[in-house]
């Protein structure tokens, strides 16, 4: 009723998306990617009039290419629609999580938030001596001389870790001119913040990395009202994932998210 009574002010309606978790694009079983992202988001900013969006981070990164996808689809929306975005650190935004904190106006942290590394990481293992000792012949052919470039069965060549770096530093100068462009001259000029480090939320702060220490719900009644309309959106889950036939994918996600959380101590 009182939508239609044109003296009594409305609350003020603020969405919340949860960014939780790995960023990785096709997987099953919650991993943040674009398209999974895309009607979520697409709903937070354009239905009704929202005062604001706010972001749940909670992300160890993962793909950069999602992480760019995302923050640039939330910058669109953001620019078409005129709705400001604060983004909430809880445990860790790092790597590609914080990326996607960067797409946010504001980025607030609690004091034990871990924030940052900023920068690009490939890993793997190497079984040539394993391979060795078990007697194994690895026999691989290729049309293409780059074809098997860092194969994990083989002795890695300095060729191949110069492939590897001259992927890896463009992709952490595409990182850096991110940052740049999003936090400005809120960035501390006299810091090296630019090496893969962490740093806990007051840090952050103190550095231009974040805004402030806040919480989501007081932050938000501070800012918009004590009657504020905090609405959650999720992703909906397919009828796979609600009967349970997707375990197996689930379960390995955990796992890869709680070896990239391992690496924060988390």
């Amino acid at each position: 009723m009182r939508r239609f009574i044109p003296f009594l002010k409305s609350p003020a309606v603020v969405p919340v998306i949860r960014l939780q978790g790995l960023i990785a694009a096709g997987r099953p079983g919650g991993a943040l990617n674009d398209a999974a992202l895309a009607p979520l988001l697409e709903r937070a900013f354009t239905r009704g009039k929202p005062a604001a969006v706010a972001l749940a981070i909670n992300c160890p990164g993962g793909s950069p290419v999602q992480s760019s996808l995302i923050a640039a689809r939330i910058r669109r929306l953001a620019a078409e629609t005129d709705v400001p975005v604060h983004a909430f650190v809880e445990d860790l935004a790092a790597s590609g999580g914080y990326w996607l904190a960067c797409a946010a106006d504001r980025i607030w942290v609690d004091e034990s938030s871990l924030v940052g590394s900023i920068g690009v990481i490939s890993s793997g293992f190497g079984f040539a001596e394993a391979m060795a000792r078990l007697g194994v012949e690895r026999r691989v052919q290729t049309a293409g001389r780059s074809k098997s470039w860092n194969d994990p069965f083989l002795p890695q060549k300095p060729e191949d870790v110069a492939r590897l770096r001259a992927i890896l530093e463009p992709l952490h100068q595409t990182f850096i001119a991110q940052v740049r462009a999003r936090r400005g001259d809120r960035l501390d000029a006299t810091a090296d913040l630019f090496n893969a480090d962490v740093w806990l939320g007051a840090q952050a702060v103190r550095l231009g990395l974040a805004d402030g220490v806040a919480h989501l719900v007081p932050k938000m009644k501070e800012l918009f009202g004590d009657k504020v309309r905090l609405v959650p959106l999720g992703q909906r889950r397919s009828l796979a994932q609600r009967l349970g036939l997707q375990l197996a994918d689930a379960t390995a996600l955990a796992v890869e998210e709680r070896l990239a959380g391992a690496r924060y101590g988390l």
